[in-house]
């Protein structure tokens, strides 16, 4: 379960603050951001995020600068080697991925297809 690997997926600055002031608005610091794929979105599959205090017996726990995320296995090999950022402009405010296994990307950045 517990295991601490960086070089799965890295955070940014950015996110790292953004995660660090929700985490402190909940008031609850056993969260923890949790990522996984889902199927659909325009692309084939979808990022989704949500802040998490449970972790299944094989997620994986990637912690940078006091902050961890959490991911299962299968949503880890479709991530692998990726980045977490996080955005603010005009259009809103998200978090986004670099993915470097994806193959074709929509234009919100919020889906992919490998």
């Amino acid at each position: 379960m517990k295991k601490t690997v960086k070089d799965y997926l890295t955070f940014t600055e950015k996110a790292i603050k953004k995660i660090k002031y929700l985490i402190e608005i909940q008031k609850n610091h056993n969260l923890k951001l949790r990522i996984y794929i889902n199927g659909g979105g325009c692309s084939g599959f979808q990022y989704q995020f949500v802040f998490d205090a449970l972790m299944n017996e094989d997620d994986v726990i990637i912690t940078q600068s006091d902050i961890s995320l959490i991911i299962d296995p299968i949503s880890l090999q479709y991530l692998y080697g990726g980045k977490i950022d996080y955005l603010e402009n005009l259009e809103g405010s998200k978090f986004i991925v670099s993915n470097p296994n994806a193959k074709n990307t929509c234009g919100c950045g919020s889906s992919f297809s490998i």
